[in-house]
Formats: structure tokens, sequence, C-alpha cells
């Protein structure tokens, strides 16, 4: 099925809903034209409407390649008080492991937040950078500082070109945001972001309901699990405490 052609009425045509932000800084900038019909250019390029096509969606053929999950995995559980981030070391370029003992986790505001990151470093970095300034502006208010920077980050045009996600915690409180506008808490204070992610968070609640361990461990244990089952994450930790 061709991507720049296909026939939204054939019932054997498998479609996925995306949004028009998606579609455009996500793919190829060459698409761009072919959002919107008979707009004739995207309405995510309009100057003077800069967020007009936030939330709109269109459908795509299943096979149209968006953005793959980011390589990488990091892993945040609040426990008894305390939080614990914890990040692998590896960085894939392509299907080559380029390091192994990368930082993606780091102390912010004073050493009072966790900030880590799943994405390309020099976006990560540029978002740690954004979201300590969030931070100072707000004094130190975890929640402000995230839905501000949530904002910004899905109606500014530079930054909505980032490629990354954001997991941000302190002792009272945890949050993953990411450049769709999207801020999740999670309900039970365990989360996970970048390809073994899910692996991480899955044996992070395992053990968090089922032994006495306490966070520290919990974190070190579900990354060794999550390391054996996804190929993009390594055994070497960056791990902070609160």
């Amino acid at each position: 099925m061709s991507m720049h052609s296909f026939n939204r009425d054939d019932p054997t045509a498998r479609f996925q809903s995306v949004t028009l932000q998606q579609y455009c800084h996500q793919t190829q900038p060459e698409y761009c034209d072919k959002v919107g019909g008979g707009w004739g250019e995207c309405p995510h390029h309009w100057p003077a409407l800069p967020s007009a096509a936030d939330g709109l969606t269109m459908p795509v053929p299943a096979c149209f390649p968006m953005p793959e999950t980011h390589a990488t995995t990091v892993l945040a559980v609040r426990h008894h008080g305390k939080v614990v981030m914890a990040s692998d070391g590896q960085v894939t370029l392509g299907q080559t492991v380029v390091k192994h003992r990368a930082r993606k986790v780091r102390r912010l505001y004073e050493n009072r937040v966790l900030a880590g990151f799943a994405g390309t470093a020099s976006d990560g970095f540029a978002l740690f950078s954004r979201f300590e300034s969030k931070l100072e502006a707000h004094r130190g208010n975890l929640e402000r500082a995230s839905v501000e920077l949530a904002r910004e980050w899905r109606t500014d045009r530079a930054m909505r070109r980032l490629e990354a996600m954001l997991l941000v915690a302190d002792p009272a409180a945890m949050y993953l945001l990411s450049g769709t506008g999207d801020l999740i808490e999670p309900d039970d204070g365990i989360m996970g972001i970048g390809s073994g992610g899910a692996f991480a968070m899955a044996a992070a609640r395992a053990l968090v309901a089922h032994t006495p361990l306490p966070p520290r461990a919990i974190v070190e244990h579900a990354m060794a699990i999550a390391a054996d089952l996804c190929i993009y994450t390594n055994t070497s930790l960056t791990l902070e405490e609160l």
C-alpha cells in the first residue's frame, strides 16, 4: 500500500490513528503537504495558528513508519517515604553499542528532585535545562514545574521537535512528561520509560507487592530483569536516591 495514496473505504486496509503533530513533526517533512488535503499545507506550520491542529487526529496506513520506543530504560520507585531512580548506561547507534556508562539520571534543584530521560542525549540535556529553570521559577514545586514544562513542550514550536521522554520525581510525587502534552502521575509510585521500561516496571511492582525489600534494592533487581530482556538495556546503572 502506498504511503502517499490510500483508500480509507477499503475494508481490507488496516489503519492507525495519529495526531497531526505526530504526522508532521515525527516523520519525514515532505509528507506535510499530504496532511492538510484541501488546505494545501500542514496546518501545524501556519504561522498565525501554531497550535491549530493540536489534538486533531487522522487515519494513516498501519504500515506508516511512526517513531520507535526510545532505546533505553529508566525506572523510578517511590516507596516507604523514599524515591529511587535508575537508568542503564547503554547508548546505541543503529545496531551498534557505542557507549556503556552513559548517565541518563541526575539530581536537580539543590539535589531535591530526580530526573531521567529516554531519547537522544542532546534532547535529554535540553529538557533537563528547561525543567530545572521551571523548578527555580516555582521554588521547587514539582507539580507546577511539570505542568508548565508539559504545556511549553506541547505548544513551543522548537520544543515540539525534541525526541525524548522525561521522568521526574521527589519523595512526594512523580510525573511522566512527553512532547504530546502528556503529564502522567502513576497510581502506585512506580514508573518506567524507554524500550525496557515496561519490563522494569512490571518487575518493580511484583517486588513491591511480594517482598519487604527497600526501594533501592527493588530498583536494582527490577533493572537487572529489564537488562536480561531488553537488548537496548545493560547492567551498568546510574542510581540516585532521595
